[in-house]
């Protein structure tokens, strides 16, 4: 998304909000794991899906954009984290393919979006910008 204007907030970003959606798909999916699986898979794939749009959130309030370009990278191994345990989740047949796909494809649209916004920061930051 091209912003006319700076966002006033975190939650005012694109990444932010596509994340909060890929986190709310992850919880309700796995909801529908085993019971036996609630310490196990659907815990790490909730704490990772969860962190994605928490660390985005946590480098925006910061200070400097070097902290906000960290966090950005603790966000982009979440959301690697999450595609691991989604991929494994199918092969483990606790969930359907296309579910596995569709929301693959979820995170890839956050990913691009992670993407861009750590080059527009990092462009900010080089100097003679």
């Amino acid at each position: 998304m091209v912003w006319a204007m700076t966002p006033r907030s975190y939650r005012d970003l694109e990444v932010w909000q596509r994340s909060m959606d890929l986190a709310e798909t992850v919880w309700r999916l796995s909801g529908r794991f085993p019971a036996q699986e609630r310490y196990g898979m659907t815990s790490q794939l909730r704490r990772a899906a969860t962190s994605v749009p928490a660390n985005i959130a946590e480098g925006a309030e910061r200070n400097a954009t070097g902290e906000y370009l960290q966090f950005l990278g603790i966000a982009s191994g979440s959301l690697a984290e999450t595609e691991t345990f989604l991929l494994l989740a199918g092969r483990l047949g606790l969930l359907p393919s296309d579910r596995v796909k569709d929301t693959l494809d979820q995170a890839a649209t956050v990913g691009r979006l992670l993407h861009g916004l750590k080059r527009s920061l990092r462009d900010r930051k080089r100097p003679g910008r």
